[in-house]
């Protein structure tokens, strides 16, 4: 077994569902461990005016088209649905997979999207975190079979059933963000793998804050998986060659400006940018692919990336 995990993410923006189909099955094919897309409604990289095909949607063509590796959304809009229906879809989707399916969640932030389709947004992120809090223990009971109730202030649920139950005993919940005061206290309370991001310096000290935040629960923090998106990973043997489609691929998703400091370079460029991460014990490395999500970059992420950072 790998000591490094990887993960694709695929975007599901600007994007056909032919090249988004046959991304999920190639990242199969290729080994990687877990295979991810996004939860939003609107396009949030480049011009918010283009095509996104639905997350959830997305993870059920995947999942009847591929055989091991496990999937969800990276992360789910708490505020899209009540948690008890979240709870449901995540656990037929699990049914579908064969027992594959990842719960991601978090507090959502796009305003534009939620009101376009009239969802609730709150008055800020204290609200939406506050929602979050209130979600998770309806999740996680259904989850694990206790059929919980809630009752407010935003949420309610009586003694909610969730027939049939998973087919994984323990289906996992990803929280993603790294707010310090909240999102990494409800990682704590309520997780089994976390997701953070921004580089390697932010990367550290949200472990460090996720820690404490362990410690004052009771919560052993070997429990808790930990993830990080790397960013969007582009492999050619020329770093001139590997700049060039990056910038192609951005334009190509509604010209949007170009990240900084991504691993985009040689395979050995993209090995140095990774290795800090397991280092700190960020051993599930999940990589971003924009479509038209780059063959050439996925294949050698897992079959010479990887391999140098196992080697190290």
């Amino acid at each position: 077994m790998s000591s490094i995990r990887l993960g694709a993410l695929c975007w599901n923006q600007y994007t056909d569902w032919p090249s988004l189909l046959e991304a999920g099955r190639r990242a199969d094919r290729l080994g990687f461990d877990t295979l991810w897309t996004w939860d939003h409604l609107y396009p949030i990289v480049g011009s918010w005016e283009g095509p996104i095909l639905e997350g959830w949607t997305v993870l059920t063509g995947w999942a009847m088209a591929t055989e091991r590796i496990r999937i969800g959304l990276m992360v789910g809009a708490n505020t899209f649905r009540e948690p008890a229906v979240t709870a449901k879809i995540v656990t037929t989707l699990d049914h579908v997979s064969g027992g594959r399916a990842i719960l991601g969640i978090g507090a959502a932030w796009f305003d534009r999207e939620h009101a376009a389709y009239g969802l609730r947004f709150g008055d800020g992120p204290p609200d939406r975190l506050r929602w979050l809090a209130e979600a998770l223990p309806v999740m996680r009971g259904m989850l694990h079979g206790t059929a919980p109730s809630a009752a407010g202030p935003r949420y309610s649920a009586l003694e909610v059933r969730n027939d049939p139950p998973p087919i994984q005993e323990r289906l996992p919940i990803v929280v993603g963000g790294g707010g310090e005061k909240v999102t990494l206290r409800l990682v704590a309370k309520y997780a089994d793998a976390n997701n953070v991001g921004g580089g390697i310096a932010a990367v550290k000290r949200k472990e460090a804050i996720l820690l404490e935040h362990c410690e004052r629960e009771g919560r052993d923090p070997a429990e808790i998986e930990r993830t990080t998106g790397v960013g969007t990973v582009i492999i050619r043997d020329s770093r001139e060659e590997a700049r060039q489609v990056f910038a192609a691929m951005f334009a190509r998703n509604g010209n949007a400006r170009h990240w900084e400091d991504q691993p985009v370079g040689t395979p050995e460029d993209v090995v140095e940018m990774l290795a800090p991460y397991p280092a700190i014990g960020y051993r599930h490395l999940i990589a971003g692919f924009p479509s038209p999500h780059d063959e050439e970059s996925m294949t050698r992420l897992a079959t010479e990336v990887r391999p140098a950072l196992e080697r190290d």
